[in-house]
């Protein structure tokens, strides 16, 4: 027997809002938004999703606006824009390149450098969270799969630091 249109819709609806694009987006947002509660905490509530592009491309040495925005697979205005924001906030500092004076590098500041820390020590947290909730073994398998399925995407946007698979 045919479907109706409203069958088909349905049907439509249910594979555009559950699928795994959207299993990902969803665990990725929950993760997310842990770790800003757990940093607001700890005293950085100024920190916002989009700062997320800033520090998981920065690095601890200087790095260029350039390599940045690239990095994170947004434009150099975009980048610039929340590089300003970090810089007011007192997260980084952005100075003229020695080798290149027309260029700037980005650098974290102590308060920068601060907050990284806390912020892997609640992703410690919550990873342990998670793998009692899902099952350490689960959780260790989905992690492995996903960097292995990322390493034969061949991204070439990703800082060399991503070529290291193990979990720190």
């Amino acid at each position: 027997m045919p479907k109706t249109t409203s069958e088909n819709n349905q049907d439509i609806a249910y594979s555009l809002s559950n699928n795994f694009p959207r299993l990902l987006r969803e665990f990725y947002r929950d993760f997310e938004r842990k770790i800003l509660e757990r940093l607001a905490e700890r005293g950085y509530g100024d920190i916002r999703a989009s700062h997320s592009q800033v520090f998981a491309n920065l690095g601890m040495g200087a790095v260029r606006v350039t390599e940045l925005a690239e990095r994170a697979q947004v434009t150099q205005q975009a980048m610039g824009k929340m590089l300003k924001e970090l810089e007011r906030l007192g997260y980084i500092t952005r100075d003229v390149d020695d080798s290149d004076r027309r260029a700037r590098e980005i650098r974290l500041t102590q308060r920068g450098i601060d907050m990284t820390e806390v912020s892997l020590q609640v992703i410690d947290e919550l990873y342990a969270e998670y793998a009692e909730k899902i099952g350490a073994k689960r959780l260790a398998n989905l992690e492995s799969q996903l960097r292995d399925a990322v390493g034969r995407l061949e991204l070439t946007y990703l800082p060399e630091s991503w070529q290291d698979t193990a979990r720190k």
